[in-house]
C-alpha cells in the first residue's frame, strides 16, 4: 500500500486544500479528520479522493488505544481558529492539549508531524514577527486563540521538540474551500459577496492617526501558497523548527478591495464602517512576516502577489459559485 498520511481538520479551510494538493501527486491513501457537524465544510470534501474519515474525538481515543497505523506524516491543521471563541478551556483543550498528544505520538513513533500555529501569536505586533526561537518566548497574543497556538510553541521548544517537528505560523490565508468559515472566513470572501449584493465593499476605518481608513496593513498569503509550504517540510524532514508563513510583504486592506474589484471587472467602491468596540483595542494595524528563517530552510519558492492571488481566486472558485 502507498504512504499514509493523515490530515487533521481536513474538510477546513488549509487543510481541504492540503488533501486536494496530495490527490494532485497521485496520493489518496488519506485518513481525514474533522468535526463537520452541522457545517457546510463537508462540502470542502466533494471531489476529493481519501481513503477514510474519523471524527476527531474519535480520532484521539483511537491513537489513545493503539488503533491506528504509523502514518508517513501528520499536517495538523485542525483547531478552533475563532479569534473570538471565549471558551478558554476549550482551546487550552483542542488546540494545545491535542496537538501535545499527537505531536508526542509523532516523536515516540518516528513520523513526520507538521502543525499549524498562527501569526496572531505576535499580538499587537510591537515585538516584531521574528519566528527566531530567542523570540517567541516574548510574545504576547491579544485573544485566547492566539494564546491557545503560543502554548503549543513554548511548549516544543522548551523541550526541544522543534528540532524534530515543524510549526508553521500563517499569516492572512485566503483563497478557495474557506466558505464555511461564517465571520472567520477572509476579507477576499467577504469583499467578493458584497460586490455581488450591493457594489459596495465595507472597511473598518482606522482609530490610530498613523493609517488612514483602510490603509491597516496585513501579510496577505494565498492557500495555495500556503499548501505548498506544508509540503515542501513533508518532503524535507531533516528542516524541522517554527517557521512564518507569509509573502513577506504586507498590503494595505485598501488595495485587497481593490484587487477583488479588478478581478471583478468593476469599479472600485469602498465605505468606511465603525469597528466593533471588542475589536478596538485588539485590533492588529500591521503584520509582515519575517520569512528571512524560511528561506534559509530551502523554500525559495516565489509567494503569489496580493492582486495574483486574489484573481486566481476569483477565476477558479468564487465566480463558480455565484
Amino acid at each position: 500500500m502507498s504512504d499514509f498520511y493523515i490530515v487533521t481538520g481536513g474538510a477546513g479551510f488549509i487543510g481541504s486544500n492540503l488533501v486536494a494538493a496530495l490527490n494532485e501527486r497521485g496520493i489518496d491513501n488519506i485518513l481525514v479528520v474533522d468535526r463537520l457537524g452541522e457545517s457546510e465544510k463537508w462540502k470542502n470534501l466533494v471531489g476529493l479522493n481519501y481513503e477514510d474519515f474519523l471524527d476527531k474525538d474519535e480520532f484521539r481515543t483511537a491513537i489513545h488505544l493503539g488503533k491506528l497505523p504509523v502514518p508517513k506524516a501528520i499536517f495538523h491543521m485542525g483547531a478552533c481558529s475563532a479569534t473570538t471563541e471565549k471558551d478558554a478551556s476549550y482551546l487550552a483543550d483542542n488546540n494545545y492539549r491535542v496537538t501535545r498528544e499527537l505531536l508526542m505520538w509523532s516523536i515516540q513513533a518516528k513520523f513526520r508531524f507538521i502543525y499549524a500555529s498562527s501569526g496572531a501569536t505576535y499580538g499587537d505586533g510591537s515585538l516584531g514577527y521574528s519566528d527566531g526561537d530567542e523570540v517567541t518566548p516574548t510574545l504576547r497574543p491579544l485573544n485566547m486563540y492566539g494564546y491557545s497556538k503560543h502554548m503549543v510553541d513554548l511548549w516544543a521548544l522548551k523541550h526541544g521538540y522543534l528540532d524534530q517537528v515543524v510549526g508553521l505560523k500563517f499569516f492572512n490565508v485566503y483563497g478557495p474551500r474557506e466558505d464555511h468559515k461564517a465571520d472567520m472566513r477572509s476579507v477576499v470572501h467577504k469583499a467578493y459577496g458584497q460586490i455581488m449584493q450591493s457594489g459596495v465593499v465595507h472597511l473598518f476605518r482606522s482609530y490610530l492617526p498613523d493609517y488612514q481608513d483602510g490603509e491597516q496593513l496585513r501579510d496577505f498569503v494565498y492557500v495555495k501558497d500556503a499548501v505548498k509550504v506544508c509540503l515542501y517540510f513533508a518532503d524535507h524532514p531533516e528542516r524541522n523548527g517554527l517557521f512564518n508563513v507569509g509573502t513577506g510583504t504586507c498590503r494595505p486592506w485598501n488595495a485587497l478591495a481593490h484587487a477583488v474589484f479588478a478581478a471583478m471587472g468593476r469599479d472600485p467602491k469602498i465605505e468606511y464602517i465603525d469597528m466593533p468596540e471588542h475589536l478596538v483595542q485588539k485590533y492588529q494595524y500591521r503584520t509582515q512576516a519575517d520569512i528571512t528563517k524560511l528561506r534559509a530552510a530551502g523554500y525559495d519558492q516565489a509567494f503569489a502577489t496580493l492582486e495574483e492571488g486574489v484573481k486566481d481566486y476569483v477565476d477558479t472558485w468564487l465566480s463558480d459559485r455565484g
